[in-house]
């Protein structure tokens, strides 16, 4: 494709994992498409002998661009940006976009519901903050804001996706929506005996569940709350949304309390559904959530009880064990100070303050545990762990699990440093995942607004997204596909069914602006403006052939 992206080497090993997923590549031990549910319908986990992505593009390469910058023959359409109008009712497309699904409607690939995850508040949603305190006003506008946002889009016919704003679907989902609060947290103590939470915020990524549904994060949650005086334990946890019905918004606690990156869903050997999930912390946890019963296709949404009843496990990497993360784990390990035990009389409890939990039980800290994905062809892995200065990753790594038979449910697992980043693999802190039907790994980058063209990280310019081949002449090598404008990062990475377009969403763009009449970014350089605006894009120009 292009020599002089040889020193990109993204595998620096020939071991025993790179040897796997070459095989996995090469239609070795395939499975059917029916362990993971990473992407918005299982037609995507088929075909991946068809090539449809890889080698059919010329690598870009860095930049300081304002500009979202891509290969020649692409181009991308600006389906939604900050404060669009939505629907009828008026409704404005939310704040620090990050996550993307689409759901087609009847089928069609032109044609569907986009789910849009925002992040957080910005100098251009809600204004300078004076003495870091908002103003009333600045607190509604930030609880508006962010959550989540249903859009309707299409392709028109001559190519363009576009967003139709007479959508009866269309809706924003925010701080003010309304929320069921299922599993052991439910009416306890901790959370003041509620048993529904108003308002989701901090969302950060998610994933979408075997029965059609959305799974959206709660990650840095506690700003947000203490800024608008609500209780601090309703928030930090997954909630569940379906795109297609408005009434249907739940926050599953069985699945822990935490500063949630994203949610990947696959199933167990026999049957259980498994969620495994990243703590987006320095020295943070991965864990991942075991069903008590088993899931039923048949049953569509009522599957959803299945995230209301099961164990959580926290990652033991030492060991390379999964320890639940129960009351019973907890008080055994409790025993050296009883004072805990106050804390932790529930199974409520102990999700609820789960990171502490976690710890305790034997949960390896870990530098920041992002985007989990589970890939289609061989069931292992993916886990992004963007970065950690504390402990001189200053570039972070992907890591890969193994779970032991090959089992999402196995209790015992090995893992490798799937890959580093720095200067030879030619990006740093890598954060969302996604994979393709040929095999070819997604990679979206995060390095820090106030890092980004300074110091170590000074090669690799703005934030982009990378492709890294695993068949094929350049395989293991990290192509860069896209380069996000001034300040911003690229997120959610989220392919059609039909892989002929690309959903990805640019996030905080101008992020470092402390003058509203000095932006450090104008992006998407709407005629007539001098601000920036995140937003959401469909980049389109794939050859399939």
């Amino acid at each position: 494709m292009n020599n002089k992206m040889d020193r990109k080497t993204f595998l620096s090993y020939l071991g025993t994992g790179a040897t796997a997923l070459a095989a996995a590549s090469a239609g070795l031990g395939v499975l059917e498409g029916k362990a993971s549910a990473m992407s918005g319908t299982e037609d995507q986990l088929f075909g991946f002998k068809t090539n449809r992505v890889s080698g059919k593009f010329d690598p870009i390469e860095p930049t300081k661009a304002d500009e979202l910058v891509l290969p020649k023959n692409f181009k991308y359409d600006v389906i939604a940006a900050f404060d669009d109008v939505i629907n009828e009712a008026g409704d404005k497309f939310g704040s620090g976009c990050d996550y993307n699904a689409f759901f087609p409607i009847s089928g069609s690939q032109v044609r569907g519901l986009l789910v849009n995850n925002h992040e957080y508040s910005t100098i251009f949603s809600v204004g300078p903050v004076k003495d870091g305190k908002m103003t009333p006003d600045q607190i509604q506008k930030s609880l508006y804001y962010q959550g989540m946002s249903v859009i309707e889009i299409y392709r028109d016919e001559k190519g363009v996706w576009k967003m139709d704003t007479s959508s009866s679907y269309a809706r924003r989902i925010n701080g003010f929506s309304k929320f069921d609060i299922t599993g052991p947290a439910r009416g306890i103590p901790a959370l003041k005996s509620a048993t529904t939470a108003t308002g989701t915020f901090a969302n950060c990524s998610g994933g979408v569940t075997l029965w059609n549904t959305v799974l959206s994060c709660e990650e840095n949650f506690e700003e947000t709350a203490a800024n608008s005086s609500l209780p601090e334990t309703h928030y930090g946890w997954v909630v569940e949304v379906d795109p297609f019905d408005k009434s249907f918004l739940k926050k599953h606690t069985a699945l822990g309390r935490f500063n949630h990156e994203n949610t990947a869903m696959g199933l167990a050997a026999d049957g259980r559904v498994v969620v495994y999930m990243g703590d987006d912390k320095k020295d943070a946890c991965v864990y991942k959530f075991i069903s008590t019963n088993k899931f039923d296709k048949n049953k569509g949404r009522a599957n959803s009880a299945l995230l209301e009843d099961g164990t959580l496990y926290v990652a033991d990497l030492k060991k390379g064990v999964w320890h639940p993360v129960t009351l019973e784990a907890v008080t055994k390990a409790a025993t050296e100070d009883p004072s805990l035990l106050d804390k932790f009389t529930s199974q409520g409890d102990v999700v609820t303050y789960c990171q502490e939990a976690a710890k305790l039980v034997g949960g390896t800290p870990t530098d920041r545990p992002e985007d989990i994905e589970i890939s289609p062809f061989d069931s292992t892995v993916f886990i992004c762990h963007t970065n950690n200065d504390n402990h001189g990753n200053i570039h972070g790594h992907i890591t890969r699990i193994f779970e032991a038979g090959n089992d999402l449910g196995a209790m015992e697992f090995d893992f490798e440093i799937f890959a580093a980043g720095g200067r030879q693999s030619g990006f740093s802190s890598p954060d969302n995942l996604a994979f393709t039907s040929n095999g070819d790994l997604w990679v979206v980058t995060d390095i820090s607004s106030s890092s980004q063209n300074k110091g170590v990280h000074k090669s690799f310019m703005n934030n982009g997204l990378f492709v890294i081949p695993t068949s094929g002449p350049d395989k293991g090598v990290a192509l860069q596909f896209a380069s996000g404008p001034v300040e911003c990062e690229l997120t959610g990475p989220f392919f059609s069914p039909d892989e002929q377009t690309l959903f990805l969403s640019v996030q905080h763009p101008g992020e470092n602006t402390e003058d509203l009449s000095k932006p450090t970014s104008t992006w998407p350089h709407r005629p007539g403006e001098n601000m920036a605006r995140c937003g959401v894009v469909a980049i389109s120009g794939f050859n399939l052939e």
